[in-house]
């Protein structure tokens, strides 16, 4: 039987400890191969497979994808993407690379998918098959021959985005999800669904990869690998645009308005799309236990909020007298940089997928439309929160106040009705999500703590905003 010297396990746990969406940092994972599929080069050159592996050294398993081509001999374009130098006791020297840099496996992931093609396992696991799928109708896919030229994005965290660019076709982002999750990921549905609707406020999806693999307990799971859309070159997300806008003193006005709309438009279609719900009490008691929750580890993070308890325990209480909306599918992680602006479209949202190590169940679960809006509305504070640390402006002091009432007031006009009229509720979620960056700017980025803090304050009224 032929080997590899040195084996997998010697180099491939080291390795993936070393990625940006490897979950567990500071620890090398202890994997364990439970699933795999082989892609057949045409030209017959490179070596291309896909391992999914287990991680079994963490509190709960986390399976990842792990796509790697096999080359006679070193690429010097993809030296940085060196997985490891290995010696196959047939084939010879072998430099194994990481799939998603390799031109060969972009592409041949691209074709499976809009060809509706299908990957089977090598035979190393006992599990492994996937099914392209390709979305209904045209979208922006035109005719991809495999001439295009092929890049990483960069600067992704849990996911690898593939972007094809060239004559064959409109460009096209491919998204290969590295952690993956039982069940059908959220940001392929919910796009699919969206675009299905008709709505204009998402990137048209052009068609997904299916695959299954074995569960920790020898069951067979299924999910989504990997996800294409088409790709908007040359835009600017609304981060950029909000972070520039403070620094220069220029008011967002209509921009931000219209961003507001094309929130509110998304809520209607998503509301349109999938099943709505009633927020019952005990729905709204185990939301409220959440909030309580998140607060009580941020006044651990950060002591100098411990002033604030009780005003934040009171902002709480004050929501068990509200009026509480229905429930629906949200976005889930709305921010500026999950939207761009597309010329002669508009404001676009982006990643449905939520937060990649929150269970699928909770990613998926119905929730209040208000949290993406306050989302947005603490996304604007902290442009102004960067202007001025990463570029040392003086933000004028109601340059947030001015682009917040823009905002609502273009998501109003859009879905008829004011979510300032739901101000308890509001006020709950704009905490809870300052309180949580709070915990995250304590955490990893402590020079950026004053940002959030400075948020809670001004949403608890004991400073000026």
């Amino acid at each position: 039987m032929p080997t590899l010297t040195p084996p997998f396990p010697d180099f491939l746990p080291e390795w993936v400890a070393r990625q940006r969406w490897y979950t567990a940092k500071g620890r090398t994972p202890l994997l364990r191969r439970v699933g795999g599929l082989r892609h057949q080069d045409p030209d017959g050159e490179v070596g291309v497979e896909t391992w999914l592996v287990q991680d079994d050294g963490g509190p709960s398993p986390v399976v990842y994808q792990v796509p790697l081509t096999y080359r006679g001999a070193p690429v010097p374009e993809l030296e940085h993407a060196l997985v490891a130098q290995a010696e196959h006791s047939e084939l010879g020297p072998r430099w194994i690379y990481d799939g998603c840099h390799d031109p060969v496996y972009a592409r041949l992931l691209l074709a499976t998918i809009l060809e509706g093609g299908t990957a089977e396992s090598d035979g190393g696991a006992q599990y492994g098959r996937a099914s392209g799928h390709r979305a209904s109708g045209d979208g922006a896919m035109g005719a991809h021959t495999g001439g295009e030229q092929v890049r990483v994005l960069r600067g992704e965290q849990s996911n690898t985005s593939l972007i094809f660019e060239g004559e064959d076709g409109p460009p096209v982002i491919c998204k290969v999800f590295r952690v993956l999750a039982d069940g059908r990921n959220p940001d392929v549905v919910v796009q699919e669904a969206l675009a299905a609707a008709g709505s204009t406020r998402v990137p048209a999806p052009l068609g997904d990869l299916y695959g299954e693999w074995t569960g920790p307990a020898g069951e067979r799971q299924h999910g989504h690998l990997a996800f294409a859309q088409e790709f908007l070159p040359g835009v600017e997300d609304a981060w950029r645009v909000a972070v520039r806008a403070a620094t220069d003193g220029e008011h967002l006005g209509e921009r931000a308005a219209h961003l507001g709309a094309a929130v509110a438009s998304v809520h209607r279609d998503l509301a349109a799309a999938f099943p709505t719900h009633e927020a019952t009490e005990p729905v709204r008691a185990q939301l409220r236990a959440t909030w309580r929750d998140r607060a009580t580890a941020a006044l651990l993070e950060a002591p100098e909020l411990e002033e604030h308890r009780e005003a934040i325990a009171a902002v709480y209480a004050r929501t068990e007298q509200a009026a509480w909306p229905g429930l629906q599918r949200i976005h889930g992680d709305l921010h500026l940089g999950q939207v761009i602006e597309a010329p002669g479209r508009g404001w676009l949202l982006l990643d449905f997928e939520g937060e990649p190590l929150r269970p699928l169940g909770e990613r998926t679960a119905p929730d209040l439309a208000l949290r993406d809006v306050a989302g947005m509305l603490r996304s604007l504070d902290y442009a102004a929160g960067a202007a001025q640390r990463e570029h040392g402006a003086d933000v004028a002091a109601d340059w947030v106040a001015r682009a917040r009432g823009a905002f609502l007031d273009g998501y109003a006009r859009e879905a008829g009705h004011d979510p300032r009229e739901d101000a308890e509720l509001l006020a709950a979620l704009e905490l809870d999500k300052a309180l949580y960056e709070a915990v995250y700017e304590a955490r990893n980025r402590p020079a950026w703590l004053s940002i959030p803090v400075s948020g809670v304050r001004r949403l608890l009224g004991t400073t000026a905003p």
